[in-house]
């Protein structure tokens, strides 16, 4: 394993190349030569650009583009897949949940309801008005939610139910001001970057230490870092 940018920097500065000789040459722009060699990613269009502008450039600096096109993939290339999943399908995915959720809260009220009329007509209703007697109906509980909000420059996050083995149900890049909400209780989470995220459960904010690559168990009585 080797530093990817640390290596294409040394090898241009060590040749004597500004960034507008190796765009020129390249004809890779110089904001993408300099998310290379500062390993951000992200800033590139798409996963196949990142490779392709990695592989050129390695080239261009006479190193082995393939070895660094191998490299990006064994440390990045799945991380980047789940970010570029499109959005609006994991937004459905979500209401889906959430609708399941509220269904489930109706049909109890509605099965409470049938008892109440039941219970009244054959068993102890005052049938001199024929007014059934009043029942106060329980209001259903609020669902407790994992709510997740980009601040800064936002972050790359996965969100398993239950642990690390558990059922994905988000993988994708918060921005600053986006928030995503996840019916549930208890979530292992991995974060790229912490200072990236405002995460809370249940409404309690949850406090996360200031780091890159954080994984992370949270429940509503505990929050535990976790090695995967």
């Amino acid at each position: 394993m080797f530093d990817l940018g640390s290596s294409l920097r040394e090898a241009r500065v060590r040749q004597g190349l500004d960034y507008p000789q190796v765009e020129l040459a390249t004809k890779i722009r110089a904001k993408y030569i300099r998310a290379l060699e500062d390993e951000a990613f992200e800033v590139l269009p798409s996963e196949t650009y990142v490779k392709g502008f990695l592989r050129s450039y390695a080239e261009y600096l006479g190193l082995d583009g393939q070895l660094y096109v191998d490299e990006y993939n064994s440390r990045y290339g799945s991380e980047r897949w789940y970010e570029e999943t499109p959005r609006r399908a994991r937004v459905h995915q979500h209401r889906r949940v959430e609708r399941k959720v509220v269904l489930a809260a109706l049909a109890g009220i509605a099965a409470l309801t049938a008892l109440v009329i039941v219970a009244w007509k054959f068993g102890g209703g005052d049938s001199s008005n024929g007014i059934p007697p009043t029942v106060s109906t329980p209001a259903a509980p609020a669902a407790t939610a994992l709510q997740l909000r980009g601040v800064r420059k936002g972050s790359y996050v996965e969100v398993h139910r239950g642990s690390a083995t558990g059922r994905l149900v988000l993988a994708a890049t918060i921005a600053p001001g986006d928030v995503q909400r996840i019916i549930g209780s208890r979530f292992w989470l991995y974060i790229k970057r912490s200072t990236g995220l405002r995460v809370s459960l249940g409404g309690r904010t949850v406090s996360l230490p200031a780091r890159k690559n954080l994984r992370v168990l949270v429940t509503p009585t505990r929050t535990a870092l976790t090695g995967a």
